[in-house]
């Protein structure tokens, strides 16, 4: 089991920056890769930015340009720096760890955190 906690996010400007930080606690050591994923109202969730175990990131090519997303492996946590911010950014935020134990994989979630962009 991997438990999840997200901090950041709030209220910004367009064409600002906010930093989410998301720390995991548990069997961190089965952790394969972990992420952002985001969902505004009425729309689906969709992933905007992982990054593996090894470092390898992948982002959506909405956020290409303008979000980083970094990773502390010692501590079992994930970061993702918003700059640029669109209104579009608009959701609530979800870290995302995906762990392999014991042949199985499972994605576990947190909480969520909102992100408010205003115009």
């Amino acid at each position: 089991q991997v438990q999840l906690v997200e901090s950041g996010g709030g209220l910004v400007q367009a064409g600002g920056s906010l930093g989410l930080s998301c720390a995991a606690s548990g069997s961190t050591f089965s952790i394969i890769r972990m992420g952002w994923y985001r969902q505004a109202p009425g729309k689906q969730r969709e992933l905007v930015a992982t990054i593996s175990s090894g470092g390898t990131t992948s982002y959506a090519d909405s956020v290409k340009g303008r979000f980083t997303i970094s990773r502390d492996n010692g501590k079992a946590s994930v970061f993702l720096q918003m700059n640029s911010l669109k209104p579009e950014d608009t959701a609530v935020y979800y870290c995302n760890a995906d762990t392999l134990d014991w042949g199985s994989k499972f994605v576990y979630w947190g909480q969520g955190t909102q992100v408010t962009v205003s115009s």
